[in-house]
Order: structure tokens, then sequence, then C-alpha cells
């Protein structure tokens, strides 16, 4: 008779809290719950009319919005949802007081594929316009996500995922710090169009080092006169894995 190894025995792994809809602060940008009011200063910066806003659509399983009404349809459903949560992504030049939320909305984010009781979920459905991308904003908005689900939540495992086609979006995962863990061949059909997906995590016993390089990135002192990085995130991250390393 074939005999199975018995798994070791361990402590039970507790769930983490699920996620609520805070108010998620940092220096240069402000993450809030998405509301339908925030479609009408989103659309002229998200809409299809221009060449250069088409490409923000090539991978989104929704979108491009050609008129107001769409996207004011679409954002009313997400503003419901609790899975994916979505949350708006507020331009903190335009909020000069600390209880002020009047910053213009330049994109949105959502957690999603939330399983409090395997303490793992995904960050998603990122829609930066051109007024966010290549932006330290781009940057922080993932990261007051991160913190949020590690540090205040609790998970031990957050996920980014995205088509295979998107470079784009693969090299800001690797950026941030996330580690690739494969491909997942004919995963979906987006809009018709097959798509493979590579998937990309933070585990928790990464989440340190990570942290540190994300905080220390987005430092104030780490930009001059011009908003120009002094030192490049992963310049910043090689040193800290070699002082752990000591």
């Amino acid at each position: 008779m074939t005999q199975f190894a018995t798994p070791p025995e361990s402590a039970p792994i507790p769930p983490a809290k699920p996620p609520s809809r805070p108010v998620l602060r940092g220096r240069t940008v402000t993450l809030v719950p998405l509301q339908p009011s925030h479609a009408s200063p989103l659309f002229p910066i998200l809409n299809n009319d221009k060449p250069e806003q088409k490409a923000l659509w090539a991978y989104m399983p929704e979108g491009p919005y050609n008129d107001l009404a769409h996207l004011e349809k679409d954002l009313s459903a997400k503003s419901a949802s609790a899975d994916p949560l979505f949350f708006a992504i507020l331009d903190n030049n335009n909020d000069s007081r600390d209880d002020d939320l009047s910053g213009r909305p330049v994109g949105y984010i959502a957690l999603m594929s939330i399983f409090a009781d395997h303490r793992r979920l995904e960050i998603g459905h990122v829609t930066f316009s051109k007024l966010l991308q290549r932006t330290t904003g781009a940057t922080e908005a993932v990261f007051l996500l991160l913190k949020y689900s590690f540090d205040v939540l609790g998970f031990r495992r957050v996920e980014w995922k995205c088509n295979n086609l998107n470079e784009g979006s693969k090299r800001a995962a690797l950026r941030f710090g996330f580690q690739y863990e494969g491909l997942f061949r004919q995963h979906m059909v987006v809009k018709g169009a097959n798509r493979d997906t590579a998937w990309f995590s933070i585990l928790d016993r990464e989440w340190g080092v990570v942290k540190e390089g994300l905080e220390t990135w987005l430092k104030e002192e780490n930009f001059d006169a011009e908003g120009k990085q002094v030192r490049s995130l992963d310049e910043i991250r090689g040193d800290i894995q070699a002082r752990v390393k000591e």
C-alpha cells in the first residue's frame, strides 16, 4: 500500500481583515472611494477622442469611452462593487488642506480577487491618465494600496496580473517590487481576443525590503527642484538588499 507523508502540524493561519473604503493619503496623491461624480473630471483625460489616449484601453476589459454617459454608468457600477473595490486617485497639487479632498481625479485603481481567508488579493484595473503616467503619484498610488494591504489588513500575498503583451505593465510590476511567477497561457478572452496572463506577486516576507525602497524613493528629498528623481528605485532597492545580506 502506498504511504503518504503526513503534513507537518502548524498553527492555523488567521484570515486577513477584508478591505473597507478608507481614504489613503500620500504626499503626492490621495486615494478615495471611487464615485460616479468622478466621471465628469475624468472623462476629458480618459476619453477616446485623442490618439494618445486610445492606447490606455488596449489591454483593459472595459473602455474606451466615447461619451460621458457611458463613463458615468460604468463608474456607478464600479462604485457599488466590493470586489473589485475601486479607488479614485486624486492629485494632491490641488489639495491644500489636510481635510480637503478636492484634488483633481487623474485615474483609478482597484483591489480585487480578494480572498481574506487565504490572505491574498490583487491590485488591478490600473487606469492611469496621461496626467498620472510616469509620475511620482503613479508609484505612490500603488504603494498606498500595498501598505494598506500588508500593514493594515494583514494580507500575506499581493498579486499583479496583466496581458503578456502589455510590456509597460510588466516593467511597472518589476519596478514596484513584484516578482514574476509565470505565464497562464490562453487564460482569458478579452474583447474577443486571446489573453495570455503574466503573473507577479509580493509576499509578506518580501514586503519589508519593498516597503523601505518605495518609502525612500518617495521622500521629497529624493527629487530636485524640477521634480526629477535623485536616485532610482532600482538603485535604492539594490542598496537595501545588499545591506540585508550583510
